[in-house]
């Protein structure tokens, strides 16, 4: 089979591998999609994700068919359209440093488990579509570790795939106003499309003032007034000013979720936020949020194809990869195979 392997700074290839042998507690898949994480052309670019490893093969994004299930596997048949949890497989993470990469043309899941770990999906929702299922359950997560309630404001900052899941999954819960902000017009036009109460562009609008318009003016326990009323604060973005502009003074009791990955230290004044006694919480992964998003995107598959911007076929991996790694030039990249 073919499979897309990272073998040194700046290099992939396209390598012929054997098919990966499965046993009796194990499916075999058929790839039929894969969608690039931003984490890719990071892997590409250092030449790898385990240090001092000849190769690696990437992608942990997986949509596919199952070709070949063991013995001992119940609930999972030959023809179901699945998606996978890369982290809960048995042997390692696919695509993360092990054997596997889903980049690939056929998957072994190790110690498959059905709604666990290999999570079947309704025929009519497209391979891309339900490609998706992976980064948007690390968006459920980083919302759901928020504790959203119907009576709760909020703003979800970047309008990338993840923030944009963010905002469906804070939707999902009944939150009643979501405001999205980001830099680039286009992310916010589709924000509006996928349910966004309202937009806020960062790069020309006063993000505190604009939050006090949508949400309403708050206080602190010290009584300062005029703080925005926002009480969920979501961080998807990763850039200082986000971080800035959420501490500058949070009403009493806000919620500020961070599942961005922030690349630069910010330095923070924690005697400024007893006032506000700011929850700030982290989220990785999503060891129980993929059948749940599944599930939404069987409901609302042609408000997810939204986020998916671009499809390249597998034989242009390259391209994909390269297209996903350059910021401003697309939302999301999926992979499929023919």
């Amino acid at each position: 089979m073919k499979s897309a392997v990272v073998t040194g700074p700046g290099r992939l290839e396209i390598t012929d591998v054997p098919v990966p042998e499965t046993g009796p507690e194990d499916v075999l898949v058929k790839v039929r999609a894969c969608g690039v994480c931003g984490a890719d052309p990071h892997a590409l670019h250092q030449g790898g994700i385990v240090p001092g490893a000849a190769s690696t093969a990437i992608g942990h994004e997986p949509a596919g068919e199952v070709v070949a299930v063991g013995d001992r596997v119940a609930g999972i048949s030959v023809g179901d359209h699945v998606v996978v949890d890369p982290t809960l497989v048995a042997d390692a993470i696919i695509g993360g440093g092990g054997p596997q990469g889903a980049l690939s043309e056929f998957l072994a899941v190790r110690q498959a488990v059905a709604g666990r770990n290999v999570i079947v999906v309704s025929d009519h929702v497209p391979w891309h579509v339900a490609a998706l299922a992976e980064p948007l359950a690390v968006a459920r997560r980083a919302v759901d570790r928020t504790h959203p309630r119907p009576e709760h404001q909020a703003v979800v900052f970047g309008a990338g795939p993840v923030g944009l899941g963010a905002l469906l999954a804070l939707k999902r819960h009944g939150v009643r106003h979501v405001a999205v902000a980001d830099v680039q017009p286009n992310r916010l036009d589709k924000a509006l499309k996928l349910g966004a109460d309202a937009v806020i562009d960062s790069r020309t609008e006063d993000v505190r003032a604009r939050l006090v318009e949508l949400h309403g003016a708050a206080s602190d326990a010290f009584g300062r007034q005029g703080l925005p009323g926002t009480d969920i604060y979501l961080d998807a973005a990763g850039v200082p000013a986000v971080v800035k502009t959420v501490l500058a003074g949070p009403k009493l009791g806000a919620v500020y979720g961070v599942v961005a990955i922030h690349h630069t230290p910010v330095e923070v004044d924690f005697q400024s936020l007893i006032p506000s006694e700011l929850t700030i919480v982290h989220s990785m992964g999503h060891p129980t949020e993929m059948a749940d998003v599944v599930a939404d995107i069987e409901e609302n598959t042609e408000k997810y194809a939204l986020i998916v911007s671009d499809t390249v076929p597998f034989p242009e991996v390259e391209r994909a990869v390269d297209l996903a790694g350059k910021p401003g030039a697309t939302d999301k990249v999926v992979v499929t195979f023919s």
